[in-house]
């Protein structure tokens, strides 16, 4: 299961909206286990943010460092945009 890893702590913390809310941040979900991630994908919704299905573990690396969807607080319709257009070749990170 991969989850809240696109997301600052401190806007996890403070940037919850209630469902249908304008500026709502969605975040990526990805696994491979179907009631893990149902449960995940509550939890998500339940801490005020919209839950994107990103596919199972292999397609988990959308969503890595690097990619548009990491650290960019997208709602919705700009995620799913984000992570289909993710490329597997990523700038080096610093260390």
């Amino acid at each position: 299961m991969k989850a809240f890893n696109t997301i600052r702590a401190q806007n996890l913390l403070e940037r919850g909206r209630a469902a249908g809310s304008a500026g709502r941040i969605a975040l990526p979900v990805a696994g491979d286990d179907p009631a893990a991630k149902q449960a995940v994908t509550r939890l998500v919704e339940e801490l005020g943010f919209d839950a994107i299905d990103a596919g199972g573990l292999d397609e988990s690396w959308r969503q890595q460092p690097g990619t548009p969807a990491y650290g960019a607080d997208l709602d919705s319709d700009n995620l799913r945009r984000a992570l289909a257009e993710a490329g597997p070749a990523r700038p080096a990170l610093r260390g």
